[in-house]
């Protein structure tokens, strides 16, 4: 993410140079993650008039050629304005060149017209390369950035390989504490042994859960199992918010789900996006308040589909916005253990809505709620019964 804010400040600067003051279009650009949203902030508050280099002997090419990430920066009409020594090392590889160049090519075409565009190419190799491409838009052209992710990706692979392996060994053991601690629960008698018991139990099925999600945490990263299809946005809603039925009842939230006419249609695996839908809509249940509402809304534009969750509930201090993503972390670590969560619900979501080509961005404020937006590349639209969800109760 660093290297998003400072790839952009560069490419403006280069930009500055070629064709005289640029500044980035903020009208012209899709909503990016919350993270990537605060970098470019800052980006945009960087000046786009450089510094007087030739003073102290320093070349802007000189800069540009020591970055650890490739840059190309095109004009308004396509016509190639610089590329530094790094995209030229990469392009210039016999069994990279036609393939890093025929993705770039589509990509600052789109970045021209003003969309943001992101894609990794997976090179079989030998060796087994991994090259990231991230294409900006310009007020006057357009700026593509190639970095080589190759060890980080192996170095993720490897990571997940290893939770999936673990996760799987524990799972029996972890099982048969569990059944050995409720046979035990049901023979004794006596007030201590019985509570002990008890407690073994419940440990032992939160961990049990907490492998069953890193299990499904692991699945997902490596794309297993997945059957994608056209699937309406508004049964994944609808699936995932009767999942949370018991929960929000017990706790006295209401659930209330707004959709449009129209059936919204996106290619995905069904299962997953119910699971990363349900994870949202159990956490804003989870960390709200009884008597709150928790609202669930359907919308598309002409090429995404969305879905937000809203909350009135305790809220995400700005300190850990940037993290609540991560495996394992917790904004509120005394909370979560209340409400028996493992720390992986918003890593699996993430996880799935990126394999869907989506994003999720999250605003919040510390005591008066949260609402995360969930966005798809939308597939159709389809006329059909309005879908809505009042206190659980499902109306066609």
């Amino acid at each position: 993410m660093v290297w998003v804010s400072f790839i952009t400040a560069v490419a403006a600067l280069l930009v500055g140079l070629v064709l005289g003051r640029i500044l980035f279009s903020r009208t012209q650009v899709p909503t990016f993650t919350a993270v990537e949203q605060v970098h470019r902030d800052k980006a945009d508050q960087i000046e786009t008039s450089p510094p007087d280099l030739v003073e102290n002997n320093i070349s802007l090419e000189q800069v540009l050629d020591v970055l650890p990430v490739g840059l190309i920066v095109v004009d308004a009409s396509g016509h190639e304005l610089s590329r530094n020594a790094l995209a030229t090392s990469i392009t210039g590889l016999r069994h990279l060149d036609l393939l890093v160049e025929d993705a770039a090519e589509p990509m600052l075409a789109a970045a021209r017209q003003g969309s943001f565009r992101r894609e990794t190419l997976n090179l079989f190799g030998p060796p087994q390369r991994v090259i990231e491409l991230s294409a900006f838009p310009l007020e006057n052209g357009a700026v593509i950035a190639i970095e080589d992710v190759s060890e980080r990706a192996h170095l993720d692979q490897v990571r997940t390989d290893f939770v999936a392996n673990v996760s799987h060994e524990l799972k029996t053991p972890v099982g048969a504490i569990s059944v050995l601690a409720e046979t035990l629960e049901g023979e004794v008698v006596e007030e201590l042994p019985l509570k002990l018991a008890g407690r073994i139990v419940a440990e032992a099925q939160r961990m049990s859960k907490t492998i069953d999600n890193l299990m499904d945490l692991s699945r997902i990263e490596k794309g297993a199992g997945r059957v994608v299809g056209p699937i309406d946005l508004i049964e994944v809603v609808r699936d995932a918010v009767q999942r949370v039925h018991a929960l929000a009842e017990r706790d006295g939230i209401s659930v209330d789900v707004e959709t449009s006419d129209n059936q919204v249609i996106v290619d995905g695996d069904f299962r997953q996006l119910v699971s990363a839908v349900g994870n949202v809509v159990d956490n804003a249940v989870k960390y709200s308040d009884r008597g709150s509402i928790v609202r669930v809304r359907v919308v598309a534009d002409d090429e995404t589909a969305y879905v937000q969750v809203e909350d009135s509930g305790i809220g995400i201090s700005a300190e850990h916005l940037d993290r609540i993503f991560e495996r394992f972390y917790r904004a509120d670590k005394a909370r979560s253990r209340d409400t028996g969560g493992t720390g992986l619900g918003l890593s699996i979501v993430r996880n799935i809505v990126t394999q869907h080509g989506g994003q999720v961005n999250v605003e919040s404020l510390e005591g008066k709620g949260s609402t995360f937006r969930l966005s798809f590349p939308l597939k159709s639209r389809v006329a059909s019964g309005t879908m809505t969800v009042h206190d659980h109760v499902v109306n066609q």
